[in-house]
């Protein structure tokens, strides 16, 4: 386990506080784990959420755009 001091204002010193009554744990910082872990779980790498597969799916379905010529578009030009 890594030992920090850090200083903090008084409305996050509240915050922890606050957290730390919620979920009954024994010290801010159990409070501090608390909130990286939900902001990691909930910011960092968020799980594909129930309207972000309906919205996929619905583009699925949705119209695809066909364009003539696609490789010839996409292929950089090449100055001779």
């Amino acid at each position: 386990m890594v030992k920090a001091i850090i200083d903090i204002d008084k409305r996050t010193n509240h915050l922890l506080n606050i957290v730390k009554a919620k979920y009954d744990l024994k010290d801010k910082s159990e409070a501090i784990e608390r909130m990286a872990g939900e902001y990691e779980e909930n910011i960092l790498e968020p799980e594909l959420k129930p309207e972000f597969i309906a919205e996929m799916k619905k583009r699925q379905k949705g119209r695809i755009l066909n364009v003539p010529d696609y490789e010839k578009k996409l292929t950089p030009r090449r100055n001779v």
